[in-house]
């Protein structure tokens, strides 16, 4: 059975996380989608949705199905998964969590791709983050959890822009230097386009942007941004052995990790890798490389660790794997 695609919208409190999801259910691009409130109280979703202090689900326009958690995260994924099944519930083909504001997606994404009873049956896609373009700055100053639901996510949603220019503010500056690889969107009136933020492709086109890994590393506070390239390629092993390592001992400290690497016995045919601190997904394989540069690049998002460290520890490992092989 094919695994189905979840996307986890985050975004600190009162950043215009529901009212994108409001917006966006109404998109044709979305429709037989199951969304999963991930709540500590009472939900109201523009009126799409019932308040409700208990777990339920509820049929919503278009074919989709909702429902309000305040337990178990991955129970409620199972329970919908085995409802669709039954025929209990409208059909779905995607899933969307939205967190609470004050959440850490990290642990969410975790626990999404790892469970035993549901990571086979689900597929992460993307990690999608909403900041308020007027409120933002000060956001970021003062919650380390804004500064991490940012850091973490494939796609940055600009809501409120009507209130304040992000360019003219710096905002839209420090979200390139947080987070490089993740495009940004701007939100008009809670609406931005379905497709860009749900195109299911697996990798991310912002990893070929030169600018970015021809950059210096950027730093936010004790969180870094920085791109490993490397020109002649990685054998399978060196691979393997690396996101080894760096689950085993940098945990926490690797917030996000997507890359396209050249691998020696697949000549051709990329391998897309995509890691969420401790938790990494088994590599994909391209048909063929997405643009001219068939160089290795792995974007690395990081809590204290140190760019060269990796740079060494990758050259370390792909020598002892020569020179196994050659022996």
């Amino acid at each position: 059975m094919t695994p189905v695609p979840v996307s986890v919208i985050t975004g600190f409190l009162g950043s215009g996380k529901t009212t994108l999801l409001s917006r966006l259910l109404r998109d044709p691009a979305l429709e037989r989608t199951a969304v999963i409130i991930n709540e500590f109280g009472a939900v109201g979703l523009d009126h799409l949705l019932v308040e409700s202090s208990d777990e339920q689900i509820l049929t919503l326009e278009g074919g989709c199905v909702c429902c309000t958690v305040r337990g178990d995260l991955v129970r409620t994924a199972g329970d919908l998964l085995a409802r669709r099944a039954a025929g209990a519930v409208a059909p779905f083909e995607r899933i969307v969590v939205e967190t609470t504001g004050l959440a850490d997606p990290a642990p969410i994404v975790h626990a999404l791709m790892t469970d035993r009873d549901v990571a086979d049956a689900l597929r992460l896609e993307s990690v999608i983050a909403t900041v308020d373009a007027a409120a933002g700055a000060g956001t970021l100053d003062a919650h380390p959890e804004s500064v991490k639901q940012a850091a973490l996510a494939d796609r940055i949603v600009l809501t409120k822009t009507d209130l304040a220019d992000p360019a003219a503010n710096g905002l839209a500056a420090r979200l390139q230097a947080l987070n490089p690889a993740a495009p940004k969107l701007a939100a008009v009136h809670g609406a931005v386009d379905a497709g860009r933020l749900f195109d299911g492709r697996a990798y991310d086109p912002a990893l070929y942007d030169p600018a970015l890994y021809g950059a210096p590393a950027h730093r936010h506070d004790d969180i870094r941004a920085f791109c490993l390239r490397r020109e002649t390629p990685l054998h399978a092993a060196t691979l393997s052995l690396f996101l080894q390592v760096l689950a085993e001992h940098c945990g926490a400290r690797l917030l996000r990790l997507k890359g396209l690497v050249d691998v020696v016995e697949s000549p051709g045919r990329p391998a897309v890798i995509h890691g969420v601190q401790h938790v990494f997904h088994p590599p994909a394989w391209l048909d063929a490389w997405p643009d001219g540069d068939r160089g290795t690049r792995m974007v690395v998002i990081s809590q204290g660790l140190d760019e060269q460290w990796l740079r060494d520890l990758l050259e370390l490992l792909d020598q002892e794997v020569t020179a196994c092989s050659i022996s």
